[in-house]
């Protein structure tokens, strides 16, 4: 047996409830024959008669009122299904897979979801906390749909990256040190330094500014995790080359100071996603909400 057709089945509810073949006809904007047509391929199907032609008022047969009743659902299903759809297309609900480091988490991401929920309370964003060579892979490979990562990057084929904010890099040294006002490489390279680790693009950004006046510090410890950095240099560990997140002015620990550092060394975020024609509505709404905080 071939399988219901819903429009017939949502012609047999609407004589149901309208009782006659030409209101059924007018509620759904068909002609009156086709109406007939939907109902006897129904019962031509089912081999039944589904429905009782009186002479007032067209009623179910017992088969056609079983019919009738889970065809409600079917429909009601069918309805629910092709909204859902409809509101995943349109952005408007979805999961969206979102890749960043622990610095961007902690300090602007809760600003971009707070900001979310209020414009797509129905998108889930999932966020993983990943290095930006980690992401630019897993968005290589389908397992992520946005990353938000350190630039220069390598070009990936059909992989698209956009410049998005940039952030001043600071020296976080112990309060108890005697510091100058600008911490220059030279100054730092004769100190205990904590790291990021070497994988890491952030490593690469700090090691250059060394290496531009001749130095090449060995760190005492390589982390990526900004937090536990920043609580080594309150503790008197060591000094740390961060990002200094915006936005400017914010409370610091009170055992750390900031320096600027002397020559200025700048990092460079930006957003990565598949191209925008292939996105899904959710992950094209959450990149309109980042393109809200990015620094022009």
């Amino acid at each position: 047996m071939r399988q219901l057709n819903l429009d017939q089945l949502r012609t047999l509810v609407s004589i149901a409830d309208l009782g006659s073949f030409s209101a059924a006809a007018r509620a759904l904007h068909l002609a009156q024959p086709t109406v007939s047509l939907h109902i006897s391929e129904l019962e031509s199907r089912l081999d039944t008669r589904l429905v009782v032609r009186g002479s007032r008022r067209i009623t179910p047969t017992a088969a056609g009122a079983a019919l009738v009743e889970r065809a409600r659902r079917l429909l009601r299903d069918a309805d629910d299904a092709v909204d859902a759809v409809r509101r995943q297309a349109e952005g408007r609900t979805g999961r969206v897979r979102l890749g960043t480091s622990t610095g961007i988490v902690v300090e602007l991401l809760p600003q971009v979801l707070e900001e979310l929920e209020r414009d797509h309370p129905g998108i889930d964003v999932e966020v993983c906390i990943l290095g930006s060579s980690e992401a630019m892979s897993r968005l290589a490979m389908g397992t992520l749909d946005i990353g938000l990562v350190a630039i220069p990057q390598p070009p990936m084929r059909d992989l698209m990256v956009t410049r998005w904010r940039s952030q001043p890099m600071m020296a976080f040294v112990p309060k108890k040190w005697a510091a100058p006002k600008r911490a220059t490489p030279r100054w730092l390279a004769e100190r205990p330094l904590i790291f990021n680790e070497a994988t890491t693009h952030m490593y690469r950004l700090t090691m250059e500014w060394f290496a531009a006046i001749g130095e090449s510090p060995r760190p005492r410890i390589e982390l990526n995790f900004d937090a536990a950095m920043l609580a080594l240099v309150a503790a008197g560990y060591g000094a740390a080359v961060l990002p200094l997140h915006q936005p400017v002015g914010a409370d610091f620990n009170e055992r750390l100071q900031v320096l600027p550092l002397r020559p200025k060394l700048t990092r460079h975020l930006g957003i990565a996603h598949r191209p925008r024609a292939t996105l899904d509505g959710a992950t094209e709404s959450v990149l309109q909400i980042l393109e809200r905080f990015s620094q022009r």
